[in-house]
């Protein structure tokens, strides 16, 4: 089945690509799971500003003055907006489902609870903030804007980052059990 898409996958990468060039040279390299560290550092630098400056942690980040707490929150929100925007015009282009289903293979698992579909979502959005921290930034910061300047560590990320996915999904979705 061949879907009839608005734009090419190649087009959408060279797309991509220009405009990681050009942010890289206007501002700096994309990243966007670093701003919520910067603005949780900011908050504790005004309300306990001893307690950040005796942390490592906090106090690389809450000096930061490249981004500041405004424009990485505008690339944050600017996300949520074209996501939106997109699926107003391009909606009609996915899938035939009806409002608010399920993939058949979530159903199968998991069963047709839309409350157990938005906490497994919220979950795991967590669980993916949270080991974008921990190595050092997300898969925009990584995947998009570090592996383009061969940073060793972006290569480790994407490749530990995909096999976890695989070995995940594996896992979840193993065939013969049902829940």
């Amino acid at each position: 089945m061949e879907r009839d898409y608005i734009i090419s996958w190649k087009a959408a990468g060279i797309s991509l690509g220009l405009l990681l060039i050009l942010a890289t040279a206007l501002v700096k390299p994309l990243g966007v799971s670093t701003q919520y560290v910067v603005s949780e550092a900011a908050m504790i630098h005004k309300v306990a500003p001893e307690f950040a400056e005796a942390s490592p942690y906090l106090a690389k980040y809450g000096n930061k003055t490249d981004w500041g707490v405004g424009y990485g929150w505008m690339l944050v929100l600017g996300m949520f907006v074209g996501g939106g925007v997109c699926a107003m015009i391009f909606g009609d282009r996915q899938p035939a489902q009806d409002k608010g289903s399920m993939p058949p293979m979530w159903q199968a698992r998991f069963g047709d609870s839309m409350s157990k579909r938005y906490a497994a979502a919220f979950g795991g959005g967590v669980l993916l903030l949270f080991g974008a921290r921990l190595a050092g930034g997300c898969t925009s910061g990584h995947m998009i804007s570090g592996i383009p300047q061969l940073a060793v560590s972006s290569f480790i990320f994407t490749i530990t980052g995909f096999g976890a996915a695989i070995l995940m999904a594996k896992f979840l979705y193993r065939s013969g059990s049902e829940s």
